[in-house]
């Protein structure tokens, strides 16, 4: 009885000093602040983790804007400047919360930022006249999609848009071997990314439905890395839906010349479809006809499909190219420029 007396006098003193007027009871609004804080972090987390559904300037105003300049340029603007004006801004580079904690953004961003890099570095050999805005674009674009510190990601990102500007009176080459180029590399890069996503499908039988070469399969994407992988291929698909409207109409004439308009349409179509609203607030990674989706594997299947349909383009301007004497010969310079000068190939578990 005595030690329980002992015991409420000493807690009784211990709140007797915290409340004591010197004190102001800072530690309470201390706490409620920390609480606020936490409140609001949350909430701007789900805010930013939202992607855009257009790029800046409204999507296809770009191209309605582009009056009489390639559409191409306006839009790879565009798609910059919407990974610095969406809500957070950009956020792979954050070193403080909520964008230190999040990880399906940034891999958004690094897909958006990946296929916008390729084409950049591919348009001297599709575009007619000076490439030295696209080449110091190009240059701005290959750094670390990480750096934080001066110059940061941000600056670079501003620095290509300016260079994108100034060429802005660039027109659209006649030859399409460019084109074909860079279409070749975007199957390539689209044949890389099935293969992340169907590493982290884990449903082998599933994936050989697809024909996907299950035996040379990566090692399985651990658990913490499926939701990056996805929203990385979100973001490709995401760039490339855009990029491709644009391409389509600086490129109209030879691509309807080489009867690949259907293939292009239904390849807009496929990237629209994996850009569907995920209801799921995780990326899910169930199997069969259960209870559970498969988000890898849906999103595998229109990766791959794309892929397919790009091959195809890619083959058929390439062999338009070949039965036409005046641009049988591609711009040596413009050529290299979808082979070279390509950054550290990054990925969303960075």
């Amino acid at each position: 009885m005595g030690l329980t007396s002992k015991e409420t006098a000493h807690r009784r003193r211990k709140v007797e000093v915290l409340e004591r007027p010197q004190y102001g009871w800072i530690w309470k609004p201390l706490l409620v602040l920390l609480v606020l804080y936490l409140v609001v972090t949350l909430a701007l987390g789900i805010w930013w983790s939202r992607t855009p559904s257009h790029p800046a300037a409204g999507g296809e105003a770009a191209l309605e804007q582009a009056d009489g300049e390639m559409a191409t340029l306006a839009q790879v603007q565009a798609t910059l400047q919407t990974l610095l004006d969406k809500p957070g801004g950009y956020l792979r580079n954050d070193i403080a919360p909520p964008g230190l904690w999040l990880d399906n953004m940034p891999a958004w961003e690094l897909g958006v930022l990946h296929q916008t890099r390729s084409l950049v570095a591919a348009l001297p050999s599709m575009v007619d006249g000076t490439a030295d805005g696209l080449e110091s674009a190009a240059v701005s674009l290959r750094g670390n999609g990480r750096n934080w510190f001066y110059p940061s990601t941000e600056h670079h990102l501003r620095r290509a848009i300016e260079a994108l500007a100034q060429t802005s009176a660039a027109t659209a080459r006649e030859d399409s071997t460019g084109l074909a180029n860079w279409l070749a590399r975007v199957a390539s890069d689209l044949d890389a990314l099935g293969v992340q996503l169907s590493a982290s499908v884990g449903d082998t039988r599933r994936l050989a439905e697809l024909g996907v070469p299950v035996e040379s399969l990566p090692e399985p994407t651990p658990w913490y890395r499926v939701d990056n992988v996805f929203f990385e291929a979100r973001g490709q698909t995401w760039a490339l839906r855009h990029l491709l409207t644009a391409v389509r109409q600086d490129k109209r004439a030879r691509i309807e010349a080489a009867g690949l308009s259907d293939a292009w349409d239904a390849l807009i179509v496929e990237l629209e479809r994996s850009q569907r609203r995920l209801w799921s607030p995780v990326v899910l990674n169930g199997s069969g006809f259960g209870i559970f989706a498969n988000h890898s594997l849906v999103m595998a299947s229109h990766v791959l499909k794309a892929r397919d349909l790009v091959r195809e383009l890619s083959g058929g301007l390439a062999a338009d190219s070949a039965d036409k004497p005046d641009s049988a010969a591609p711009d040596a310079a413009g050529e290299n420029a979808t082979t070279t000068g390509e950054p550290p190939r990054e990925t969303a578990g960075e």
